[in-house]
Parts: structure tokens; C-alpha cells; sequence
């Protein structure tokens, strides 16, 4: 199965645009900028249902391959749909690209998205400490980084985001990628097709999820086909294995001879999972 990715644009990102709405029932804010890098803007897009908020927020990880691209927002509001009708917000969070960034400057990225999300909550509608986070194969691994090796800020800090945690209360990650390892020796074809994978060997243990879980961890949903190829599903199932060892509230579906990339029913089935999960873990803090 090839996977094709698409680099981000990122100097698109400067360009301002106002708030508009895809429909009556939802606020679209675009290019929300959290930060800046190499003269460019980090930003991310909100999605506000208009009626029946429940105050909650999830942080969509915007990435494939630790590419993060440019999508206009209105046509996101479709993958979006069965949580904004709950009443979830909605935050799609894009990163330092690759084959630019590599995963280190990636992580950094988004946790100060969800600083930066914590520390302006109010003006968004949600509690900072009722906020989840939701990706599929690097978007998950960044979900489960962000859930696994989380702190609560630096008070010491000059930058008043970086004061804020970037703690989230609940994860759901797609075929996720949760040990980095042999990733990233050059002898892999991994290295070799995602060059966010490219740094230091001696930090890959730092960016593995799976060697970071504690019984402090938020609770998470893993959801995996048993047909993956390109993240084989045991992946998913050591991290599981962790989980349940520190007893961390966590559940694994596997879907039937699904592969990388959901469609048709399962894809149904799996956004079904994610919002029965963040109703469940989200709505009751």
C-alpha cells in the first residue's frame, strides 16, 4: 500500500482570515497563530458548535508522516461533524513540518498548542482541564506523546504560554506509531521515507510512548486494524500492555482486516469509538 504525503505550505499560514461560518450551527476561526518559527506562524483552526456547547475541547493533530498541511477549514467540517453535533470545540492543530522539522521540534509544537489553548480557554468556550487530544499514525503518536510525557508548565518561564500545562484529559490515537527505536536507525526504511525521523538515535527512547506510561496517565482509546502494514498493530498492543500494567484507564479496538487509513464502515466505526471516548472522559471531569 503506498501512502502519499502531501508537503505543507506553511507560508500560507500568514495569510489572516476572519471567522466565518460553515453553517448556522458552527464558528469557524481560522489560523489561530499559538506561535512562531523560522519567521512563520504556527496556527491552528476552531471549530465552535453555536448550540449546546458542552464546554469540553478536543486538539485534532494535524499530521501524516509528521507532514502538517494547509486544508481550508470549511472542508474539514465534515471529519469533524459527529463531535461538533455533541458539543464539542473542535481545535485543528498543525505543526513545524516535514521534511523541515524533525519529531523533537514537532513535539515541541504541540505542546505549546495546547499551552496556548489551556491558557486562552475561556475565549474559546472550554475548561482547561476538561481538553483532549486525537490524531491518526503521526497524529497519534504526537496523542499519545502529549498524553504519556506531559508537565504542568514553568512558572519560571518569560514566555507566558510556556507557564501553562500541556496536560490533556483524554486521548484517542490511530494507528499509532509508540516506539521510535529502530525508526530511526539509518538502516530502516522508515528513517529513509520520513525524514522527521531523522535525529538523534539517543533521543528516540525520549519520543516512544510506549516507555513512558504511568498510572498518572489520562485515559486512552487505541484504535488499530488488524491488517497494518506500515504500523503493524503491535504497536498499539505494547502500548496497551503498559497501560494495563499501570492500570491507566485504556481500551484497544481492533478493526477486521482494516489497514493504515480507515474507510467506509470502519471509518464509521472508529469516529463512532471517538466520540462514545471523549463524551465518556471528557464530559465527566
Amino acid at each position: 500500500m503506498k501512502i502519499v504525503f502531501i508537503a505543507a505550505i506553511l507560508t500560507s499560514l500568514l495569510i489572516p482570515i476572519h471567522a466565518s461560518r460553515a453553517d448556522d450551527d458552527i464558528k469557524i476561526t481560522p489560523d489561530v497563530v499559538y506561535g512562531h518559527k523560522f519567521g512563520m506562524a504556527l496556527t491552528f483552526d476552531v471549530y465552535q458548535p453555536q448550540k449546546q456547547a458542552n464546554g469540553a475541547g478536543v486538539l485534532f493533530m494535524v499530521s501524516g508522516g509528521w507532514y502538517s498541511k494547509w486544508t481550508d477549514p470549511k472542508n474539514m467540517v465534515g471529519r469533524f461533524k459527529p463531535l461538533l453535533d455533541e458539543g464539542f470545540t473542535v481545535f485543528s492543530v498543525r505543526h513545524g513540518s516535514s521534511p523541515k522539522f524533525i519529531i523533537p521540534e514537532v513535539v515541541d509544537d504541540v505542546r505549546r498548542s495546547v499551552r496556548f489553548i489551556r491558557l486562552h480557554s475561556n475565549e474559546y468556550g472550554v475548561r482547561p482541564n476538561q481538553l483532549g487530544v486525537w490524531g491518526g499514525s503521526a497524529g497519534g503518536h504526537l496523542s499519545l506523546v502529549l498524553g504519556t510525557t506531559s508537565d504542568e508548565g514553568n512558572p519560571k518561564e518569560k514566555d507566558i504560554v510556556l507557564q501553562s500545562s500541556d496536560r490533556v484529559a483524554a486521548v484517542v490515537a490511530y494507528y499509532p506509531p509508540t516506539d521510535l527505536r529502530e525508526f530511526v536507525d539509518e538502516k530502516s526504511p522508515y528513517y529513509h521515507r520520513f525524514p522527521a525521523l531523522q535525529f538523534d538515535v539517543d533521543l528516540a527512547d525520549d519520543f516512544s510512548p510506549v516507555l513512558h506510561v504511568t498510572q498518572d496517565d489520562p485515559p486512552t482509546l487505541l484504535i488499530h486494524g488488524d491488517q497494518d502494514k506500515l504500523v503493524p498493530i503491535s504497536h498499539s498492543e505494547n502500548i496497551m500492555k503498559q497501560f494495563q500494567a499501570q492500570k491507566v484507564p485504556a481500551e484497544l479496538l481492533v478493526i477486521k482486516d482494516a489497514a493504515h487509513g480507515f474507510q467506509g464502515d470502519d471509518k464509521t466505526r472508529a469516529s463512532q469509538a471517538v466520540v462514545k471516548w471523549f463524551k465518556q472522559h471528557l464530559l465527566q471531569q
